[in-house]
């Protein structure tokens, strides 16, 4: 059981890795005029893949209902994002808590993210099982 709950949330830390860092990433190449918005764009889409990635890497050798692993690896980017994204990259950037919690955006990838490993990781459980 612990074993399971470790790798969850290392797979969850793998994702929010991820995800910050496409995140971070995507204000260096400029496309757009807004970098927030193309960060926003950027993080909603790169969400997709690693999230599937990680889901993938536990169900190889983890046993979790899909909504169980769902709720870990959106707690544990909950809590990156309160103890690490938030105080180094926000908050020198000119952003408080408060900013990036009300921002809606947050919301729908966090949303987004629970959906996709939800469904993926349905799919994957049932694969397993055959």
């Amino acid at each position: 059981m612990i074993n399971t709950i470790s790798r969850s949330i290392a797979c969850g830390i793998l994702v929010w890795i991820l995800g910050v860092s496409f995140y971070l990433g995507s204000y260096y190449i400029p496309f757009l005029e807004n970098p927030e918005q193309q960060a926003n764009i950027v993080i909603a889409l790169a969400i997709i893949p690693s999230a599937c990635l990680g889901t993938y890497l536990f169900y190889r050798k983890g046993k979790m209902k899909p909504s169980s692993l769902a709720l870990t690896f959106v707690t544990t980017a909950i809590v990156l994002d309160t103890l690490i994204t938030v105080p180094l990259f926000i908050i020198p950037a000119g952003g408080t808590y408060s900013t990036f919690f009300k921002n809606p955006m947050f919301y729908t990838v966090i949303v987004e993210f629970y959906f996709i490993v939800l469904y993926f990781g349905t799919y994957s459980s049932k694969k397993i099982k055959k």
